[in-house]
């Protein structure tokens, strides 16, 4: 999009001629990702000029549009785009489906006779209760006002979908073949698969929760669906008693995707239990990603160790994987997961890891119940190349092999840079790692946006909100979450000018 504002129109004919082709034409992105990973409208000098000069000249090309809600009108009014058919706005509202979503929208046509391919991704930090202006959740008028739909993503936020006893006209569609969506509970999964969205092949559930409503719901088999992703996490027996049998149904399943976090089950989940509970009832799976964490008590029912689940996944076809395995007093924890890992979190590693790039992974937490030392983060760097958000969960105090990092002899090493970490929660952390953290010297955190740390802890690393060595990491900081409210110093606002 940049070469097309930058060069339509100059003057040079055949340039000209070039830029308006469809390879620089057919898919624009009018959003601006922030370091913080903000979502922000193109600015109104570039708007201006797209909406006056150029989208007029090359709508007959665009076939597909990626907004932000602020500018989405000025844009769709700006052409007649007779060949748009997937549209994409981020910082979506109830409010925005209220006043376009309707037949006396100046977009009708473009919405209910051209749209194949829908993506509304709610806007962050948002009262989603406050905002709700649909019942059931915008996802029933959507797929009623846009009569072409196809492939509907509807993200960024648990939906208030409510299908609790509701007839099956409600958010049902005879177009629609894949759909995306973010549910509060396992029960309004089970809903949109009772029928109402017969011709769906691909669904794609984040699931805030594995609660399950007292109610009935149809639970035929699934010969339609192809492909299926999951995430969730299940407390004690629901992996078995929930999602198992939900799998059982797709029999003509060629695609799977599981991230799961499992709390509390009696045994940890290993490739022998997924191929005798699930594969046996998918002749047809081609592909199977996973990522699936099991923490179960300890048991004389827990003897694999690592290297004999990782073999349980080699039987049955899935050698490409690996395991890591944590033994604590009363609890094991097992992490499996497919290779190249393609997911972008990663819940409660330990100090022991595998050499492998987690290049996907965004969010992160680490815990133990030994020390972390100052190698360890300097492998989480190298391992976690692209950590957005971590969380550090671990009482014990560091050792002196980390306290001699300070000495005149260690001086010469360059401190850690986590170039993209935008968010930091040290609350479950003992001081030790408050001060590894936010000491510029250990550790650079040049985009760290969002605090989550222990008040004490806070003022002692800091020296009273005065220590030079910690002021860089919190240069930038606009949300500290601590555990007390007070009323701050000059030297905290000084420390922490954007709050």
């Amino acid at each position: 999009m940049d070469a097309l504002y930058s060069l339509f129109d100059v003057d040079t004919h055949r340039l000209n001629t070039v830029v308006q082709h469809k390879v620089f034409t057919a898919a624009l992105n009018f959003v601006l990702l922030t370091s913080t990973d903000d979502i922000l409208p193109v600015t109104d000098l570039i708007l201006d000029r797209f909406c006056m000069s150029i989208l007029p000249k090359i709508d007959h090309n665009i076939t597909s549009l990626i907004i932000e809600s602020q500018s989405m009108e000025r844009i769709l009014r700006a052409a007649y785009y007779p060949n748009l058919t997937k549209l994409k706005i981020y910082n979506f509202l109830d409010k925005i489906a209220a006043s376009y979503f309707t037949d006396t929208s100046p977009f009708r046509r473009i919405f209910q006779e051209q749209i194949i391919d829908l993506s509304l991704v709610y806007k962050h930090g948002i009262d989603i209760l406050a905002e709700r202006l649909y019942r059931n959740g915008v996802h029933g008028h959507v797929l009623t006002f846009f009569k072409s739909l196809q492939d509907l993503s509807i993200t960024g936020l648990p939906s208030l979908l409510t299908l609790f006893d509701s007839p099956l006209t409600t958010c049902s569609s005879s177009t629609l073949s894949k759909l995306c969506v973010f549910l509060n509970g396992f029960g309004e999964c089970l809903a949109l698969l009772d029928g109402r969205l017969a011709g769906l092949t691909t669904l794609i559930v984040i699931l805030d929760s594995t609660r399950l409503h007292s109610s009935t719901y149809n639970m035929d088999n699934l010969p339609n669906l192809k492909c299926f992703s999951l995430k969730c996490l299940c407390m004690s027996d629901e992996y078995d008693t929930q999602i198992v049998p939900l799998l059982r149904r797709m029999l003509n399943l060629q695609e799977l995707t599981l991230n799961i976090f499992i709390q509390n089950r009696f045994k940890l989940v290993d490739g022998t239990q997924i191929n005798n509970e699930i594969f046996i009832h998918m002749p047809l799976l081609q592909k199977f990603n996973f990522y699936i964490h099991t923490g179960s008590y300890r048991n004389d029912s827990i003897r694999l160790s690592s290297d004999e689940i990782r073999r349980t996944f080699a039987n049955i076809g899935y050698p490409h994987m690996d395991c890591i395995r944590y033994d604590f007093p009363y609890m094991a924890v097992c992490h499996v997961f497919s290779l190249p890992f393609m997911f972008e979190n990663f819940e409660f590693l330990g100090n022991s890891f595998p050499s492998i790039v987690f290049d996907r992974v965004t969010s992160l937490s680490v815990s133990d119940e030994v020390p972390f030392e100052h190698e360890f983060f300097v492998r989480l760097a190298r391992h976690f190349p692209s950590l957005k958000e971590l969380s550090v969960i671990n009482r014990e105090s560091q050792s002196n092999v980390s306290d001699q990092l300070n000495s005149q002899e260690t001086q010469s090493f360059p401190p850690i840079e986590y170039p993209y970490l935008t968010s930091l929660s040290l609350v479950y952390a003992n001081i030790d790692y408050v001060d590894q953290l936010l000491n510029q010297e250990k550790i650079v955190l040049p985009c760290l946006t969002k605090l989550e740390v222990n008040y004490d802890y806070l003022t002692s690393v800091t020296n009273n909100f005065t220590r030079d060595a910690t002021r860089l990491n919190c240069a930038k900081v606009k949300e500290l979450i601590t555990e007390k409210s007070l009323v701050h110093s000059a030297n905290f606002y000084v420390y922490f000018p954007l709050l």
